[in-house]
Order: C-alpha cells, then sequence, then structure tokens
C-alpha cells in the first residue's frame, strides 16, 4: 500500500483564507483566492472565488495611471530590490578601483598614501619610546627610534651651543648643558644596553 501525500497545486485555495463569501458584488462562492486592492496597497487584499480571482488578475495591471518615466523609474528601482545604486565603475561618485578605497591586505598597491599612513602609524606604534627616555629624547630634540651615531651628532650639537665656556660662564647656559648630558648618558646607556639585531 502506498502512502498518499497531498500536494498544493495551483488553484488549490489559500489555506490561510477567511470564512466569508466572495469580495465581487452579488457573488455568493466562497472566497479562497485572494488579490492585492491596488498598487499601492499590496498588504490589503480582495478575497475571491476562482472564478471571479481569474477575472480581476487577467484586468490587474500594475502601472496602471503611471506615466512612461515613472515606470521606467519603478523598473529601474526594482532591479536593485529598491536599494540606492550607482552607476557602473562608480562608488558614492568615486573611482570603483581607486587604490584609496580597496582592502589590500597583502600589500599589493603598497605605494598608496593610506597605506603609507597605515604603515607609518604601526611603525610608531611599534617603535614607541619607554616611557623614562621620551623626556630625554624631548630635552634632545630627537624622535624614536634613534641611533648611537645620530645621538652622538645631536649632543655634539647642542653640547657646543650651550657649553659654559662658550657662553662666558652663563648660569642658564650651565645648567641647560647639564640637562642635555643628563639627557645624553641615559639615552647612551639605554641604547648600548640593546640586544644587537
Amino acid at each position: 500500500m502506498c502512502a498518499r501525500y497531498s500536494h498544493f497545486r495551483a488553484f488549490d485555495p489559500d489555506p490561510d483564507a477567511p470564512d466569508q463569501i466572495c469580495d465581487m458584488p452579488g457573488c455568493m462562492n466562497a472566497a479562497g483566492y485572494r488579490a492585492p486592492r491596488s498598487p499601492k496597497a499590496l498588504n490589503q487584499y480582495y478575497w475571491f472565488c476562482l472564478n471571479h480571482i481569474k477575472i480581476y488578475n487577467k484586468n490587474w495591471d500594475y502601472y496602471r495611471g503611471m506615466s512612461p518615466a515613472q515606470i521606467e523609474a519603478h523598473l529601474r528601482s526594482a532591479t536593485v530590490w529598491d536599494k540606492p545604486s550607482w552607476k557602473l565603475g562608480h562608488l558614492g561618485g568615486a573611482s570603483l578601483f581607486d587604490k584609496e578605497n580597496m582592502h589590500d591586505p597583502f600589500d599589493i598597491f603598497a605605494d598608496t598614501p593610506k597605506y603609507h599612513k597605515k604603515f607609518n602609524k604601526e611603525k610608531q606604534q611599534h617603535y614607541a619610546p619607554p616611557p623614562n627616555l621620551r623626556e630625554p629624547l624631548d630635552t634632545l630634540g630627537l624622535s624614536w627610534p634613534v641611533s648611537l651615531d645620530e645621538l652622538r651628532k645631536r649632543y655634539t650639537a647642542l653640547a657646543r651651543q650651550h657649553h659654559p665656556d662658550t657662553n662666558g660662564g652663563d648660569p642658564v647656559s650651565e645648567e641647560h648643558f647639564k640637562v642635555i648630558s643628563s639627557a645624553y648618558a641615559l639615552l647612551r646607556d639605554h641604547l648600548r644596553n640593546l640586544p644587537s639585531s
């Protein structure tokens, strides 16, 4: 014995149809088929019998009353599910293939300004100076990372400028020279103790 399966056929009444008669005036048949009331009210329905739904569907014209321009605009909008879109080759006014707008995880477009900005930011974060060296670097006007050679050149230039002998024993210059020498010593010791790469 074979099991019977109930299949929904094309002309079967809607299982969710209300228990009412056809909305066509004068018809007393059971209403089992729904139809939208108008293009502007697609979620509001008439309920018809099979004969009257066929007539209603045959005469239904979604675009009735629209101008050709309105029909064209609706068709274009419906093609992209009523979402905003741009002309092919444009991305909101910018070029679709503008390197600035591309996600580039493999750095194929490494010559872009955005890449350099990102790289420099990462480099600065990676090479941020230790907290105890920030003030000595500011004192000497150096940025991190700095080499021992750069440090020596900068110190020599500042020492000549602020040495008390150069400034006739000026106490302000002498004090400034002490601060520069202290900053230099701290940075030099730190650089000498770094592991060689």
